[in-house]
């Protein structure tokens, strides 16, 4: 199964030229400012990507309209895509789960507080879970900003290595684009903006 990854598009999701695959996932951070018009933007850009055999959507810091305004918003997602909030759901046998939250930077949405508070999203996490999507990387891994300080969450790696994942989806920390592997789990940061929030990067393609 193809997975077609992206992440932080920040309201340029226009400008990314999305290859073929069977699952589009975005990992968060599709709005600059979360207006409603820029919700409403980019639920049309990719709900009408074609080709997808599913559609998944993990909310970041940036998307804060999907944590104050969840009933508005999700009467606008179409059908065809499907929004994870500390929630899972099956695509073929792959069992997939999603998180929006990240440690605490400025008081952004979806944030927590090291430790006990964000630790206890990860606990969620079944443990039966092929694919994890989160907006945050894991501590150490794809994490480093633009200064060379790992700024990941401790907890969420601590969770994954304990888990036999097949793939790790991210975003956030737009320096730790790339891919690596953390125990056989495929790790992805898939980050379209670079530091300058220009989207310069190519979708990660991952096969499963």
């Amino acid at each position: 199964m193809r997975f077609v990854v992206i992440s932080d598009t920040h309201g340029l999701h226009a400008h990314v030229n999305v290859p073929p695959g069977d699952v589009l996932v975005h990992a968060g951070d599709f709005t600059g400012h979360s207006t409603l018009s820029e919700v409403q933007d980019f639920l049309s850009w990719f709900g009408s990507r074609s080709g997808f055999a599913a559609k998944i959507l993990v909310p970041g810091n940036h998307d804060r309209l999907f944590e104050t305004h969840w009933d508005l918003v999700s009467a606008l997602i179409p059908k065809e895509i499907t929004c994870l909030n500390d929630q899972g759901c099956q695509v073929g046998d792959l069992h997939i789960w999603g998180s929006p939250v990240s440690p605490r930077f400025f008081n952004w949405a979806f944030n927590r507080d090291r430790g006990t508070a964000i630790a206890r999203h990860w606990e969620m996490i079944p443990d039966a879970t092929d694919v994890l999507i989160t907006h945050c990387p894991a501590h150490g891994i794809l994490d480093r900003t633009f200064d060379g300080v790992a700024v990941g969450c401790v907890d969420l790696r601590r969770r994954i290595e304990s888990l036999r994942l097949k793939a790790h989806f991210c975003g956030h920390i737009h320096a730790g684009y790339g891919r690596t592997t953390l125990q056989n789990t495929i790790m992805v940061n898939a980050a379209i903006c670079d530091d300058s929030y220009r989207p310069v990067r190519a979708p990660m393609v991952v096969d499963l």
